[in-house]
């Protein structure tokens, strides 16, 4: 996203984010770090920065997520929506969202955290987009969650896209790891079945098994594509996925 030099960077944000805040004393507190609270030398500095509106911000932001993941893959079990959701919401994605929206030339810094290029910091930023959240959802009311949602879903599902088109649309192999665990003593196994084709171009096939017993096979351009499919069909016959 393209910024205009010669427009404040808290108006930039609001444009980006599509919603003008009432209160801006909420937007300021949002982009505050603790690091430029403490330098005030009031007494209760630690209420003057943004890390109260970043612990409602991650309930916000796993509410909006987990709500869109829920209706957008409604075939996915509880495993694999929260694989998903853990991709979307981690600090590294929020971080890139922070960056997408001009976060970094808003924040309220220490002098040596500025220094240091705090501004571009994975955490911090992570951090600021989670206040953020929570300061439009105070104060936006009842319309903050859809606000929200409006400007933050297409950055998830940016992120999603990207996932799938890697092959990667979920991760059957743990939650099929952490079921056969339940059971002190079984094995789980990924057997390759066949690897058919030119060398540019295999598909391969893998089937997985527990106790040397067939439970789902799956075939893909890769083994570990594969050995996924195979933990997917799995996890059906399991009544998980």
């Amino acid at each position: 996203m393209a910024f205009e030099p010669n427009i404040n960077p808290m108006v930039r944000l609001e444009t980006a984010i599509g919603y003008s805040f009432k209160d801006k004393t909420l937007l300021r507190r949002a982009m505050t770090h603790s690091s430029h609270s403490n330098e005030t030398g009031e007494r209760n500095h630690h209420l003057l920065c943004n890390e109260r509106l970043e612990f409602l911000g991650d309930s916000v932001l796993s509410i909006v997520v987990s709500r869109y993941l829920y209706t957008a893959y409604p075939q996915e079990g509880e495993g694999i929506l929260t694989n998903m959701r853990k991709d979307v919401v981690c600090a590294e994605a929020l971080a890139r969202y922070a960056r997408k929206i001009g976060i970094g030339a808003c924040l309220l810094l220490g002098k040596g955290e500025a220094q240091t290029g705090g501004c571009d910091k994975e955490n911090i930023l992570a951090d600021a987009f989670e206040a953020l959240l929570a300061a439009i959802y105070l104060d936006a009311g009842e319309r903050g969650m859809d606000i929200i949602a409006a400007f933050l879903l297409p950055l998830v599902e940016k992120d999603l896209s990207t996932l799938v088109s890697k092959g990667i649309d979920g991760d059957y192999k743990t939650p099929l790891q952490q079921l056969v665990q339940q059971t002190e003593g079984d094995v789980l196994e990924y057997i390759l079945i066949s690897a058919e084709g030119p060398d540019h171009q295999k598909t391969f096939e893998v089937e997985v098994r527990v106790n040397s017993n067939p439970c789902g096979r799956g075939v893909g351009t890769s083994k570990k594509k594969a050995e996924q499919a195979a933990a997917k069909a799995a996890l059906k016959v399991f009544g998980i996925c």
